[in-house]
């Protein structure tokens, strides 16, 4: 399966997870118990209704120990299956399938568990006209496929990072001298995107006034989003923040934003309950 990540090198993740893993001494568990010309055949299933991310990956992780393996994907990133599905059907040399185990399952269950948790927030919101959006709190070195298995759960990416927005939060306010002045020096360095955090309506036309491109409402209860949005009028995309959880969710996203950002999709989400059973050749 060819698979590529813009901004992800997949060889090289696969190269260091694999190492943390061997350590200097490799998988001596596998190497004394499993004779090397050993065959195995397995089959990666789902134990609860999920929602697919990181298959390719899991290639990746086999591929790399054994290059004959035989692999078959039985569904696709993205898919979402019922309880008890296989995922992927392989079949190989059994100390590389066995070695590869953990490091293909610890990611195919992180990054369908983000995705499946993701899924359920675009289904609270389903007909509300606003967008689902993930945050940048995400685990060091894995944004780039975390915010990929948002994508697999329905959602749409925020900034990758500190280059490609501007983001004006209170500290930056708080040093620049107000929003107006901070969202204008923004504009003045060039940079296209300006987004102003806002928790307060008195400070939505200054944060206009000084250039802001997309407005994040910050902590704003529904009867106060609504009159933000009317505010705004249309003029710049909207954006709700904050503490916002599965069972407030729709009432938030009726209000008319444009967008809701949940932090807890790459933060808090639990690992999907997947499995891998192998059997001998």
């Amino acid at each position: 399966m060819h698979w590529s990540l813009e901004g992800f090198d997949l060889d090289r993740f696969v190269r260091e997870t694999l190492a943390e893993d061997l350590g200097e001494g490799g998988d001596i568990t596998s190497a004394a118990v499993i004779p090397a010309d050993a065959r195995f055949a397995g089959v990666m299933d789902s134990r609860d209704a999920i929602t697919v991310a990181g298959l390719p990956i899991a290639h990746a992780f086999f591929r790399a120990l054994d290059p004959q393996v035989e692999m078959e994907a039985l569904v696709q990133d993205g898919d979402r299956v019922a309880a008890g599905s296989h995922l992927l059907r392989l079949r190989g040399n059994a100390r590389a399938l066995l070695t590869a185990e953990r490091s293909a399952l610890n990611t195919v269950q992180h990054l369908s568990g983000i995705a499946t948790l993701t899924a359920t927030y675009v289904d609270a919101i389903r007909g509300t006209g606003a967008t689902l959006l993930d945050t940048r709190k995400t685990l060091p070195g894995l944004r780039r496929v975390e915010k990929y298995a948002t994508r697999m759960g329905g959602a749409s990416n925020h900034r990758m990072g500190l280059w490609d927005s501007a983001m004006i939060k209170d500290n930056h306010v708080a040093v620049a001298g107000g929003v107006e002045a901070a969202a204008r020096r923004a504009a003045e360095a060039g940079i296209a995107s300006i987004i102003v955090e806002v928790d307060r309506l008195d400070q939505i036309a200054p944060a206009l006034a000084g250039g802001a491109t997309h407005l994040l409402l910050d902590n704003m209860d529904p009867p106060t989003l609504r009159a933000a949005v009317a505010e705004v009028g249309g003029r710049v995309p909207t954006e709700a923040s904050g503490g916002v959880r599965l069972d407030t969710i729709a009432a938030i996203a009726a209000t008319g934003v444009t967008y809701v950002s949940v932090g807890r999709l790459t933060q808090s989400a639990p690992a999907a309950d997947i499995g891998l059973d192998f059997t001998a050749l």
